[in-house]
């Protein structure tokens, strides 16, 4: 589910600024807009998510996969979906804009969905069901490579619509006005909840037809859905805003690594260098979009300082080379970029938590007993418990916890985001914990009856899957919260990028780990803690323990260290430092020699 974490948000400018803020002029958006773009994102999220989340599931039934390679192909797959919204995000700022990028990426969704829903359909597609343990055909190449190809469109399509998807929804509120900026203070949140609330309804329909109906059904109906998606988007078009493509964020940043490095040697001085500070150009909305100069990373700032204005500038007073001479407004991109690493690092751990329960975790599951009474409860309802528990946590959060902390103390009181990550990053390590726990003694029942699958029931796997939940409620959606906060209007695209990147780095970890670990442990003629079919042959609480030791560290590092950028923005926000404003008039900066 962490996936599908929203991929940015607006930044708030503070009440009060030295720049002066006007009234809006916008009649586009508002929640108008809002109302399509939740709607086409309910019903892509149910089709998306219908298939992650029993994709692991799917491939061990219907391919004969397991063990490592399972792992790999499940793992391998998100990592692709979370690394193509960097491009899906280049696409957006540098050349189609949101609305574009959001459709095409949409549509490449919508064909890759239609070709897993082939493999389910048709049995030439796939390999024989097994027949026992013993006598499981692999997957033939080309049946390998006709999956691979519709989840390769699926990634290609997240890419787009990951990258944009609440950027665009940000999009529509004007933070130039009160009202404005107060709409958006619950709209990340209540965008979370709304389209949980509507994955949990759907989806314990659509994984129960799946496991226990028809696969082919199960695949056709989130498809349908995403046709219905896009039907939405589109019949919404004529109320959206829509910016202009601002320009490549990712070249600037590298042109201002570049100068940079080239005036390493060039000394600063305080009030002894010349910065370079274009006028800046007036938007299509006759705006100006503003980045004050800040103190931090002063090295950075080598990237602006005019060493020699008859060699670097023009006669307009232009940089002839933007390779050598940046401006402060990319200085200052970057220097966002660079202050939100700490943080976003500290996520990665708190991820691969999660990976394991979307893989390991539901393995767990297949090999007990899933039945209550005549019900067999499909393993792919696991998730809904995570589900449940972030949107239980939400609405208590919101509803409860905030209205009547803000009545007691008079005013705005909310959990610190240093707070929220450091018991996400707990919950993440107690989850692990439990799951070694459980995983223990579902082994032990198996291999005491001597059986593949355990006697040991589904409920004892609910609260490594709550907790799983609960570390996305309080880690991801915070991090997400500070990525998005941190970073100027024109790079929401961006921050939702390096939030998915995150997630594909945990994603490709999560694989590097798995397959060390069965190499090493597997050396000497021992038995390794991973691989095969059979989980009951395996030591999969130890590589928990081991992922779990890794979240300790994780927890030390963020505490000692990643924390003190959260505390330093926190205090910006106090001091009402402003990063970014949309104005029409501004006392412009005099042209510098």
């Amino acid at each position: 589910m962490a996936e599908e974490i929203i991929n940015a948000s607006q930044y708030s400018p503070p009440e009060e600024s030295n720049i002066a803020v006007p009234r809006s002029t916008r009649k586009k958006g508002g929640w108008t807009a809002i109302a399509f773009i939740l709607g086409n994102e309910s019903f892509e999220k149910l089709a998306s998510v219908s298939l992650i989340s029993n994709m692991t599931t799917y491939l061990r039934i219907k391919y004969n996969m397991g063990g490592v390679f399972l792992v790999n192909v499940v793992s391998i797959w998100s990592g692709c979906s979370n690394i193509t919204p960097l491009a899906g995000a280049f696409l957006a700022d540098a050349h189609l804009g949101r609305f574009l990028t959001l459709l095409f990426g949409s549509l490449a969704s919508f064909l890759g969905m239609g070709m897993v829903t082939l493999t389910a359909g048709v049995d030439k597609l796939r390999p024989p069901n097994c027949q026992g343990l013993a006598t499981c055909s692999d997957p033939q190449k080309w049946q390998l490579a006709f999956l691979f190809a519709g989840l390769g469109f699926m990634a290609v399509g997240s890419g787009g619509i990951r990258a944009c998807n609440i950027a665009f929804g940000a999009d529509q509120f004007d933070t130039n006005t009160e009202k404005g900026r107060s709409q958006l203070k619950s709209f990340f949140n209540w965008w979370y909840f709304s389209f949980t609330i509507a994955l949990i309804i759907a989806l314990t329909v659509v994984i129960y037809i799946q496991t226990n109906i028809s696969w082919f059904i199960g695949f056709l109906i989130p498809t349908c859905c995403l046709a219905l998606s896009i039907m939405i988007f589109l019949i919404g078009r004529n109320t959206y805003i829509r910016l202009k493509p601002q320009g490549c964020v990712f070249i600037d940043m590298a042109k201002v690594i570049n100068a940079a490095y080239r005036k390493r040697h060039v000394r600063i001085v305080p009030s002894g260098n010349s910065l370079y500070e274009p006028v800046p150009k007036e938007t299509a909305e006759n705006q100006i979009s503003v980045l004050r100069h800040t103190d931090r990373f002063k090295c950075l700032d080598k990237a602006a300082v005019i060493v020699d204005s008859s060699t670097e500038l023009n006669a307009e007073g232009v940089a002839k080379d933007s390779w050598r001479l940046c401006n402060v407004e990319q200085v200052e991109r970057l220097k966002c970029v660079v202050g939100i690493l700490p943080v976003w690092v500290a996520g990665i751990t708190c991820f691969i938590t999660m990976e394991q329960m979307n893989t390991f975790g539901v393995l767990q599951v297949i090999q007990s007993n899933t039945r209550v009474g005549n019900f067999n409860i499909p393993p792919g309802w696991m998730g809904l418990a995570s589900m449940i528990a972030l949107a239980i946590w939400i609405f208590i959060y919101e509803c409860v916890y905030v209205p009547n902390a803000s009545k007691i103390s008079k005013k705005e009181a909310r959990l610190s985001l240093q707070i929220r990550v450091k018991i996400g990053i707990f919950m993440s390590i107690l989850c692990l914990a439990v799951a070694a726990f459980v995983e223990t003694r579902r082994r032990d029942l198996a291999l005491k009856e001597g059986t593949f699958i355990s006697p040991l029931g589904i409920a004892f796997f609910l609260p490594q899957f709550i907790l799983s939940g609960l570390t996305e409620a309080f880690a991801a959606v915070s991090v997400m919260e500070f990525l998005n906060n941190q970073v100027p209007e024109t790079m929401r695209s961006v921050a939702g990028a390096i939030f998915f990147l995150s997630l594909s780095i945990a994603s490709y970890l999560n694989t590097l780990i798995v397959n060390i670990v069965e190499m090493l442990s597997g050396l000497h003629g021992g038995n390794p803690w991973l691989g095969g079919h059979d989980l009951n042959q395996n030591k999969l609480e130890r590589f928990y323990i081991l992922i779990a030791g890794l979240g300790v560290l994780n927890f030390i590092y963020f505490h000692f260290y990643a924390s003190r950028y959260i505390l330093s923005y926190e205090e910006s926000k106090r001091r009402q430092t402003v990063l970014e404003t949309r104005i029409d008039h501004v006392d412009l900066p005099e042209k510098k020699p």
